[in-house]
């Protein structure tokens, strides 16, 4: 792809970021591409909708963002509104999104501009709601932790079909990562009706409900004992969290499965919670469907994404114990000899940069170095 104009979205509070962003103003003049900064904030100010973010900063087709993962998000939510990709410089600790070194910023850059640059597709998820969502006021500095200004509700996605009766309020969400209902006061959970494919799966009292795309796998969805699904597969993941029933299990749905929630009479209110920003909150028989977006998220790649490789370093995955007297496993699984015709279809991780040398390791049963 051929940037026209990038946009940046810089984690303020970490030094090397904001150093790093200034690599990326000095690429941009050099190249002559105008360069927004954007998802700046201020406590006296508010925040910007991502369809109302990318408008204002010239619907950028590559916004670089530089920190975590949550630095990432931010940039994820407005590239998507305009279909722009997303290169995230990585400055974080445990993320699975960001990935270029922030010393390669400038090879990242040329990449891109050239063409050369890998540029992979993600599921999102959006969603219909009984209402247009709502913060009150009084729980803004509850929920915010105090940190940053919030993001406003989401809006009416003017695109979508809105006059379908009975299916409620189309909303212009795009969530990366997932969707989340959970209780709003400590003492009261919160009780939902959850149903998959428009059939009640159960009724639910828990702290929170997940509903996560394979991207957020690794998310919130992984921390409440949910599974590792790969982000190059389609679904939609149901994890609840801390039910108070015997069936707590997460339910891997198919990608065109919506899942729905409607907050039973006697419940607690719940907070709805989009890639980790409170963005409403629900009351008494309000209900939301969470379903996968037709709009994907585009990443942009310096090579092949290692996911595995990624996971077994982010998590600092150990060997059993019993395996110790074999000797350390290749990192790799990938025999020198061509590859069958009835395995040419299939998808191998690349060598990452700490299996140099030991990307090939021999068939089954053989060992190399």
């Amino acid at each position: 792809m051929s940037v026209e104009r990038v946009g940046i979205v810089v984690h303020q509070g970490r030094p090397e970021a904001v150093a790093a962003a200034c690599i990326v103003r000095e690429w941009c003049v050099g190249e002559g591409i105008p360069c927004t900064d954007i998802d700046v904030w201020r406590d006296d100010e508010r925040r910007r909708g991502g369809r109302e973010e990318s408008d204002v900063a010239g619907n950028p087709d590559l916004i670089v963002t530089l920190g975590g993962d949550g630095t990432f998000l931010r940039g994820a939510r407005i590239a998507a509104k305009n279909d722009g990709a997303v290169l995230g410089i990585d400055l974080g600790r445990v993320g699975f999104l960001t990935e270029v070194p922030v010393e390669d910023v400038v090879r990242a850059l040329d990449a891109v501009h050239t063409g050369r640059a890998v540029v992979e597709e993600r599921m999102t998820l959006t969603m219909r709601a009984s209402r247009v969502l709502e913060v009150p006021k009084d729980i803004d500095a509850l929920m915010g932790y105090g940190r940053r200004p919030m993001l406003p509700p989401p809006q009416v996605d003017r695109e979508a079909e809105t006059e379908a009766e009975g299916w409620g309020v189309a909303l212009d969400v795009t969530a990366l990562n997932d969707v989340v209902v959970e209780k709003l006061a400590r003492d009261r959970q919160v009780s939902l009706g959850v149903y998959i494919g428009g059939r009640l799966l159960a009724s639910y009292s828990a702290d929170a409900v997940i509903m996560a795309t394979p991207t957020g796998s690794t998310a919130y969805s992984f921390a409440a004992g949910g599974p590792v699904i790969s982000p190059r597969a389609d679904a939609v993941i149901f994890t609840p969290v801390a039910a108070h029933m015997t069936f707590n299990r997460t339910v891997v749905a198919a990608p065109d499965e919506p899942i729905a929630v409607r907050v039973l009479p006697h419940s607690g209110q719940g907070a709805v919670t989009i890639d980790g920003q409170l963005r409403g909150v629900l009351d008494a028989g309000d209900w939301l469907g969470v379903y996968a977006a037709p709009r994907r998220l585009r990443i942009v790649r310096l090579g092949r994404h290692d996911f595995y490789g990624r996971l077994r370093t982010r998590l600092r995955l150990t060997d059993a114990p019993a395996t110790a007297a074999d000797g350390e496993s290749a990192p790799l699984f990938r025999p020198d000899a061509p590859i069958p015709h009835d395995l040419a279809h299939l998808h191998f991780s690349p060598a990452g940069r700490e299996d140099a040398g030991a990307d090939r390791p021999g068939p089954a049963g053989s060992s190399q170095g």
